[in-house]
């Protein structure tokens, strides 16, 4: 749902100070406006749905391994040394992702857009449908659990709501995320894995692109997920999904 348009900035500032600015100064105005409308849309007490199909990449987050190719015959050009060269090239491209083994999350940050969350996890209801979190907590994220854990190789899913029958939820400022942005997840190992944002799209749920979303990752990927676009007051559901997509930046002990 869209906020009120923010006031002209001085051109001398920077896009990334309009913005901050913008969030300060619009953030009050931006929850009363949002809440009235919610109650307008809310009159029946009903929830906007947040749900769409993951295939089955999210279901099972590790493909399946390749048929083993039959060794190819040795060149005359190649050496002994020269092959340990290259498994150790690949073994070291392998480490530089900065990959982290399997853990939950347990907190999200998101300082640009003022969301500090706990998770919960996510499974598939009956209906092969990725479950939201649960509608009375707005500030609560949830994590896809049998999909890849944020930091390890692979997709991590991570949903929250745009907003409830109550007002705004916590991933209301989701769409305002910029490339180069920063997401932190805390995780139960003690480590903080830190993602940098590298796109924000919005898909309509009409045509949503399964594969692109949910598709598993060779590297520590994440994709963010809330409701976007126009709402049909008819069918009580955003026609849109906000993703932001971003990769695996580094890594500390909390």
């Amino acid at each position: 749902m869209a906020s009120p348009l923010p006031p002209q900035t001085p051109q001398h500032e920077t896009g990334s100070a309009r913005r901050r600015r913008r969030l300060r100064l619009l953030l009050p105005a931006a929850m009363v406006g949002l809440g009235l409308v919610l109650i307008h849309q809310s009159v029946d007490n009903s929830m906007t749905p947040l749900r769409y199909p993951p295939p089955a990449a999210v279901a099972s987050h590790r493909p399946a391994p390749a048929a083993p190719a039959a060794p190819a015959a040795p060149s005359a050009s190649t050496s002994a040394g020269a092959s340990d060269t290259d498994t150790a090239d690949t073994d070291a491209d392998d480490a530089d992702d900065g990959a982290l083994p399997r853990s939950e999350p347990t907190r999200i940050s998101i300082p640009d857009i003022a969301v500090d969350a706990p998770f919960t996890k996510l499974s598939l209801d009956k209906d092969g449908h990725l479950a939201p979190p649960p509608p009375d907590d707005t500030n609560l994220v949830g994590w896809y659990q049998h999909g890849a854990s944020p930091g390890e190789r692979g997709s991590a899913i991570v949903v929250g709501h745009l907003d409830t029958k109550t007002g705004p939820a916590v991933f209301a400022g989701l769409s305002q995320l910029e490339p180069g942005d920063f997401v932190d997840i805390e995780r139960a190992d003690g480590t903080v894995a830190r993602f940098k944002v590298d796109s924000v799209e919005m898909f309509s749920k009409a045509d949503f692109p399964d594969d692109l979303v949910y598709a598993d990752a060779p590297t520590p990927e994440l994709r963010l997920i809330t409701c976007g676009g126009t709402y049909d007051y008819k069918n009580r559901d955003y026609r849109a999904n906000v993703v932001v997509f971003a990769h695996l930046d580094s890594s500390t002990s909390s």
